[in-house]
């Protein structure tokens, strides 16, 4: 079995579970309860732990390794010169293997835990967008699970192009490693001076607007579709609103065209939450670079995340303002991961390993949660923004 075997095997499998989830679970719009979302979380990660034991006894299968100079090929090409020492036994094809299995094995961890964590803050963005567009609850898991799907094909797209880059030029990952930095002493700033965003201008949003200059927008929410077919005099009334900005003018001209199809606003809440995943995998992308260059391995870590992202969501949404002192947390785990990133060298010397990190990475969040515990935010009443249908 070689990479792309087993990738497209990979691949099929989680379509698989999509379609499922989608055909079999989703045939009905609606709430999706705290007992529902928590054991879909306890599914996804479980699915995500038993790939992890997959890794640990047959991880070679990946690389299609057959003989020592596979494996030796393999480390060298996906492995950090700083982090080989110990893999290869020479003319010891077992004993190589295995201290491989248990390096990716470490990795995918790790880099799952990571991926998981920075996932948090991805989430307060998307009750956001919720809130702010007026998207009923019961189509919170539809607009997820589409917004979830495209996120998986970017990843795919973001993380085998910067492993070429990293590849052929292996000092791109200083600069992610400043860029990290950077990121984390941001968030830092942000929350200390108390300039976190409390609602999304949907007027003033990038994506509202091209979106609005390339598509006909529908301007209300049609039940769950995404899409709605339009006589055509009904295509040539659509009036200008924060989602159709073409102007009744306009609408003369495209009548003529014989426009059948509109776009509704759950769409394009879909795009937001697509462009949303695109400026967080800016950052989560090139921090698991930093616990390793093998893009497979990056690949698989990221998608068990995001499938649990969903679940997740839902399991969180209505508990989340209890722990506001993650964005803080998340804040220095971005910041340790930058300077990981440009003291490699230096930090294996002193014997540094992944197995750190992973205690690191706990102990960052344990004590966000354990301080939001402690020191509970003061309750502000805000009046709630009812849902559009």
């Amino acid at each position: 079995m070689n990479e792309y075997i087993f990738f497209g095997l990979f691949t099929v499998f989680i379509i698989l579970i999509l379609l499922v989830d989608l055909g079999v679970f989703s045939k009905e719009n609606h709430v999706i309860s705290f007992k529902e979302a928590a054991i879909w979380s306890i599914f996804w990660i479980c699915l995500a732990l038993g790939f992890w034991v997959f890794l640990d006894y047959y991880g070679e299968l990946i690389h299609g390794v057959e003989n020592y100079a596979d494996v030796e090929r393999i480390v060298n090409k996906y492995i950090a010169k700083t982090d080989r020492n110990g893999i290869l036994v020479k003319d010891n094809l077992e004993l190589s293997v295995q201290n491989y299995r248990d390096k990716m094995s470490l990795d995918f961890i790790t880099g799952y835990l990571l991926e998981y964590s920075l996932s948090v803050d991805n989430i307060f963005v998307i009750i956001l967008i919720f809130s702010s567009f007026g998207v009923a609850e019961k189509y919170y898991k539809k607009v997820l699970f589409w917004g979830i799907l495209g996120a998986i094909l970017m990843r795919f797209l973001f993380i085998f192009v910067g492993a070429t880059i990293i590849e052929h030029a292996h000092w791109v990952l200083y600069i992610f490693g400043a860029f990290l930095i950077f990121t984390g002493g941001k968030m830092f700033y942000e929350f200390i001076k108390g300039e976190e965003d409390e609602e999304i201008d949907t007027d003033d949003s990038w994506v509202v607007k091209w979106a609005s200059k390339i598509f006909n927008v529908y301007p209300r929410y049609v039940g769950s579709h995404f899409f709605i077919p339009l006589p055509t005099y009904e295509a040539g009334m659509l009036t200008k609103s924060k989602f159709n900005k073409k102007n009744t003018a306009n609408s003369k001209r495209h009548s003529k065209k014989r426009i059948t199809w509109a776009v509704t606003p759950l769409f394009i809440v879909v795009l937001v939450i697509e462009f949303t995943d695109l400026i967080f995998a800016v950052d989560s992308i090139p921090a698991i670079f930093a616990v390793t260059q093998d893009p497979y391995v990056v690949f698989f870590s990221n998608i068990f995340a995001i499938l649990g992202l969903r679940s997740m969501f839902f399991f969180l949404s209505n508990i989340m303002h209890l722990f506001h002192y993650l964005k803080l947390g998340l804040a220095f785990l971005l910041s340790y991961i930058g300077l990981k990133m440009l003291a490699a060298s230096w930090l294996k010397a002193l014997g540094f390993t992944n197995q750190h990190s992973i205690f690191i990475i706990l102990g960052i969040l344990g004590i966000s949660v354990l301080a939001s515990i402690i020191f509970p935010q003061k309750e502000e009443e805000t009046p709630k923004k009812e849902n559009i249908e």
